[in-house]
């Protein structure tokens, strides 16, 4: 299992609707008046691409569907040829994000049980905005520079500089031009259509994580006949996109939080940070006053502190990291591996992920124009469920004055797509468990493992046989879990286990890294 994560990690790989004009013929599941050249492919630049046999190549396609002779982008794409004589198609994967890159997915087949993913060409790629795509999106590289205001707005100064802050970043975003009115969910959509086209396939499978499970539900809606097997795993609700999401995401966040906070407490003759959930609860919240008043080392405030510990709310993966750096800062003022752990998941001076995340889902939908309505919504919300909150309110307040025109989502409708295979931990934070029960009543045809008491998000392809085993056989075979009545999962599995720290368990010499997906949907606050 280790190796295959550290692999995947090596890598390099790190959650609506288009405007009116195209939406008319993308909703229709129609072509789009468009054919792409053939894509010229070419040595990977990464080393890790070009020692999987990868190569690389780019998309072109138009910047608006409806002007299929106007500007182009180009779309960054990577692929990995099958390797079985049974040859079952592309497969077309997305980490999620939006604003996650993918390119270096295209070696997520050789981890796949059984070489059941060994049938497939793996096509990895950056939508457009993203990555090595051209153009890129970016807007303001210092916007989650250190030590910046609390994000309580416990005064009316504190909600103004927030405010203002949030309005500063939609108004720099403003110098990518028109690309912001053509990077809807929707728009990348039509890319996979053309993608599919300039591969000469009739039909795609696809493997979406996190927010790349809504693009899957739109492409499926929207392009139905050209959907043969899909894997969704960690689902977004598509009747919540994406004010209410991100609402149920800090109630779920605060939870696992908490949960965190219990195994630290299991693990107290290791960490010596509290023998109690409350107590460890207590002792966090402490320091983050601490660092509101005082930052350590001058760059590690009291926000940063929140967003290094969100990642325990994401995954296991990290746990024992963030724990000895939670130890570290407590009993020998160690703010360096906290500044790293931030840093990681928020490079400096590049804010490509956040700028793409702000750029489809502030225009995927249009969000609540009127400052009071997310002051009551977030005040309320943060009263249950302080953890991240406020943080995640400021994260997607620039949507208020983007300068786009948003859409309207589609209406995701999987009565004709043939089996889907959903997964979902029972207590993903970032898309909760009810999404994946919402969108297996809108795909009848899919059947869902979920597994119960685990807080990973889009962990499948981790380790976990009976997951993995479970996406080999669909993959080799197309065989689902059958379908039971009622609302809920159709299998059940063991979730992604807890680390055991090594003083504790001796047989284990180190934490294993998140996996690619989880990689690629780690950011400073909400992503999916």
């Amino acid at each position: 299992m280790k190796k295959i994560l550290a692999v995947l990690a090596a890598a390099g790989v790190a959650v609506g609707t288009m405007a009116a004009a195209p939406a008319a013929t993308a909703e229709r599941g129609a072509k789009p008046g468009y054919t792409s050249p053939p894509i010229s492919w070419g040595p990977c630049q990464t080393t890790n691409l070009k020692n999987a046999g990868a190569e690389c190549g780019f998309l072109v396609v138009p910047m608006d569907y409806a002007k299929p002779s106007g500007t182009k982008v180009q779309v960054a794409v990577s692929r990995i040829k099958h390797k079985s004589a049974q040859y079952q198609g592309v497969m077309l994967v997305n980490p999620g994000g939006p604003g996650g890159s993918g390119l270096g997915l295209s070696v997520l087949g050789q981890y796949v049980p059984d070489g059941a993913g060994e049938s497939y060409d793996w096509i990895g790629f950056d939508p457009r905005g993203v990555g090595s795509s051209k153009p890129a999106v970016r807007c303001d590289g210092g916007y989650f520079s250190y030590d910046r205001p609390p994000y309580v707005p416990s005064t009316a100064q504190l909600e103004r500089t927030w405010l203002a802050k949030a309005k500063g970043y939609a108004e720099a975003c403003a110098k990518n031009g028109a690309i912001l009115d053509h990077i809807k969910t929707t728009d990348v959509a039509q890319d996979m259509d053309s993608l599919r086209a300039a591969l000469g396939e009739k039909q795609i499978n696809y493997y979406g994580f996190s927010y790349g499970t809504y693009l899957g539900q739109v492409y499926s809606t929207l392009y139905p006949e050209n959907v043969r097997r899909m894997v969704l795993d960690g689902n977004v609700d598509p009747g919540k996109v994406w004010y209410q999401a991100n609402l149920d995401q800090d109630v779920a966040f605060d939870r696992n939080i908490k949960i965190y906070f219990a195994w630290l407490a299991k693990y107290d003759d290791v960490y010596h940070l509290g023998k109690t959930e409350a107590a460890v609860e207590k002792l966090w919240y402490d320091q983050q006053s601490k660092l509101d008043r005082s930052a350590a080392g001058g760059v590690i405030g009291g926000d940063e502190w929140t967003d290094v510990f969100l990642q325990a709310g994401y995954y296991v993966f990290g746990w024992a990291d963030l724990a000895k750096a939670f130890d570290g800062w407590v009993h020998r003022g160690d703010w360096q591996t906290l500044k790293k752990l931030y840093d990681a998941a928020n490079p400096p001076g590049d804010d490509n992920g956040y700028a793409v995340y702000s750029a489809v889902q502030c225009t995927d939908v249009r969000w609540p124009a009127g400052w009071n309505r997310w002051r009551l919504d977030n005040w309320t919300t943060y009263f249950r469920a302080p953890f991240e909150t406020w943080g995640n309110a400021w994260f997607n307040a620039p949507c208020r004055d983007w300068p786009a025109k948003a859409g309207k989502p589609v209406e995701v409708d999987g009565g004709k797509v043939g089996g889907v295979l959903l997964i979902s931990e029972e207590l993903d934070a970032a898309t909760p468990y009810a999404g994946s029960l919402a969108v297996r009543k809108l795909f009848p045809k899919s059947s869902l493992i979920s597994a119960p008491g685990g807080t990973t998000h889009a962990g499948s392809l981790s380790g976990v046989a009976c997951v993995d085993d479970k996406v080999a056989d669909y993959l080799a075979t197309g065989a689902l879990p059958k379908r039971t009545s009622g609302n809920d999962s159709d299998a059940q599995c063991d979730p992604v286990p807890p680390p055991v720290p090594a003083a504790v368990g001796t047989h284990q010499k180190s934490e294993a890294p998140a996996p690619a997906q989880a990689q690629a949907n780690t950011g400073a606050m909400s992503r999916y």
